[in-house]
């Protein structure tokens, strides 16, 4: 009918994930840490389910604020540490000290990779760093925390510009 609005089953991220599924995932996940699940959780959760991005706190909050301008900065910053630490969220430092955030797909932290020239963060296998990771703690006793942060190269695009090869 005119003006009426179908629904076509669940709203579905940019993963192809369930928002509303996720959301009371974490919502659970939170509450057995005796923590809520508040207003500024739900819309950070919504804004990092909406893409596959890697977003810095800064654009969660211009996201937010077109959908929610009540969402105080100091909220985005404590929300996004929280789900940090929860592990629904991985954050990971990329070029010059600037820190990226996105959900966490099938429940386990990857590796990312920066293109110097335009700046794409690309996501990599988890256990690609695994052998380097375990010749650290073999010979040095480091344990490598590779989900941190981001190795820096050029993506193929941008190789192929400059006249290199990516391989």
């Amino acid at each position: 009918m005119a003006g009426e609005r179908r629904s076509r089953g669940p709203r579905r991220t940019a993963a192809g994930v369930d928002a509303e599924t996720m959301i009371a995932e974490v919502g659970r996940m939170l509450r057995a840490r005796g923590e809520r699940m508040t207003g500024p959780r739900r819309a950070v959760l919504g804004v990092l389910a909406r893409g596959q991005e890697h977003l810095s706190a800064e654009a969660v909050l211009t996201r937010l604020a077109d959908k929610d301008p009540l969402v105080h900065r100091a909220s985005v910053y404590r929300t996004l540490e929280a789900l940090s630490d929860l592990g629904v969220v991985q954050h990971v430092h990329v070029g010059h000290g600037g820190t990226a955030y996105h959900l966490v797909r099938d429940g386990r932290a990857h590796v990312h990779a920066q293109c110097r020239a335009c700046s794409t963060v690309l996501d990599l296998p988890p256990d690609l760093l695994d052998t380097v990771g375990t010749k650290l703690a073999r010979r040095h006793g480091f344990l490598l925390d590779a989900g941190h942060v981001a190795l820096s190269g050029l993506c193929a695009r941008c190789a192929e510009a400059k006249g290199s090869s990516p391989t």
